[in-house]
């Protein structure tokens, strides 16, 4: 089977430290590309800021940095260089492949098109206003119809989007993401952390998400009630104005002081705040990985979280599962995790069968797929 030569990462959505998963899935993948596959030539398109923060990073060592005239918060200007610039300079290099890394492509790439499509949750629940989520599902669609080869990370996450997007099963690539830090960080200290989010000597549950309505962190706020008065939520993630209504329901339950909002934390405050949890959990409605599960097995952190399909597969027997609209099952889920002994053990050697060195060879392998098959 032909192996690609050059390969072009479409990563025009980066916006650093605000992009979450996606941004994950590139800070993870690319360098593990380069070092799996060292004859691979690989460029990657982004933002201006995007090209700032990698040059930063030191991926000039590894990569071309392409940087387009555009942010991710700039539409217009966004479509024009995914859809217009970015086929441009596919064909102006030769490039056999471009392989966007965020559901959303070129829809005619100049060239062979792997896309990555993380899932569908934003079609299905509500995450964004009506107007974007059309302009996004039709963006997805065109993307999933167009590519050479589709890549997502879980079974589950394959078959709610061949369900959504009416694509085949056998267009896709299961790849599971890596959990490994891109780079190590040094923690700060629990006694300033709990300082600085006033957590006392409570026990703390943990909470890392983007505070968005699919998230549904509205369900920990309500199992919180039914938890040990020692006990405190804190909600870590990009604030967005799903906030406002979490505090208008903690406040309405009486229990603003057991629930905390940390916002974006930087890598030093979330290796800091894995540490000092006793659990973590994750209410989510829909996902396509879940990457904080098992960056939290992988530290041997308990875990209470949704029984959805996804984080079943992802998590397998070590979290302890809930009915993510009931908060009384959450909260004894919550309870479990808070008492656990076993994660601490057999965690991290679960986790560590993910990695983004095995990303990196199925990532290439459907590349191979999509360049040895029809061009579409």
């Amino acid at each position: 089977m032909p192996a690609p030569r050059t390969v072009i990462l479409n990563a025009l959505y980066l916006a650093p430290g605000a992009s979450g998963g996606p941004e994950t899935y590139l800070r993870g993948l690319a360098p593990a590309l380069a070092r799996e596959f060292p004859g691979l030539g690989i460029t990657v398109a982004t933002t201006r800021s995007g090209a700032r923060a990698l040059r930063a990073a030191g991926w000039a060592d590894f990569a071309t940095l392409r940087e387009f005239p555009c942010e991710d918060g700039e539409r217009a200007r966004r479509q024009w260089a995914e859809q217009i610039l970015l086929p441009r300079a596919a064909r102006a290099a030769h490039a056999e492949l471009v392989h966007s890394l965020a559901s959303i492509a070129p829809v005619l790439a100049g060239t062979r098109s792997v896309v990555t499509v993380h899932d569908v949750t934003f079609l299905v629940r509500p995450t964004f206003g009506r107007l974007t989520t059309w302009g996004m599902g039709l963006l997805v669609g065109a993307a999933a119809r167009h590519a050479d080869g589709l890549i997502t990370s879980t079974v589950a996450a394959r078959e709610e989007i061949c369900s959504v997007l009416r694509v085949s099963p056998s267009a896709f690539t299961v790849v599971p993401l890596g959990h490994e830090p891109t780079h190590r960080v040094e923690p700060i200290a629990e006694r300033e952390l709990r300082d600085r989010y006033g957590l006392g000597e409570s026990r703390v549950v943990l909470c890392v998400a983007a505070i968005r309505p699919h998230k549904n962190q509205g369900l920990l706020i309500e199992a919180a009630g039914q938890l040990a008065p020692d006990v405190t939520v804190l909600l870590a993630g990009h604030t967005e104005p799903y906030e406002l209504e979490l505090r208008g329901l903690a406040r309405e339950r009486g229990l603003q002081e057991r629930i905390r909002f940390a916002g974006y934390v930087s890598d030093e405050e979330l290796e800091g705040l894995w540490r000092l949890c006793s659990c973590a959990a994750f209410p989510t409605l829909g996902e396509g990985f879940g990457i904080p599960v098992l960056e939290a097995l992988a530290r041997g952190v308990p875990v209470a979280c949704s029984g959805i399909p996804v984080l079943r597969e992802v998590g397998g027997e070590l979290p302890h599962y809930f009915d993510p609209h009931d908060p009384t099952s959450a909260a004894k889920a919550i309870l479990a995790a808070l008492v656990d002994t076993r994660t601490a053990r057999e965690g991290p050697e679960h986790a560590a069968r993910f990695t983004w060195a095995a990303a990196a060879r199925g990532t290439h392998e459907a590349y191979e797929h999509a360049i040895a098959g029809p061009l579409r």
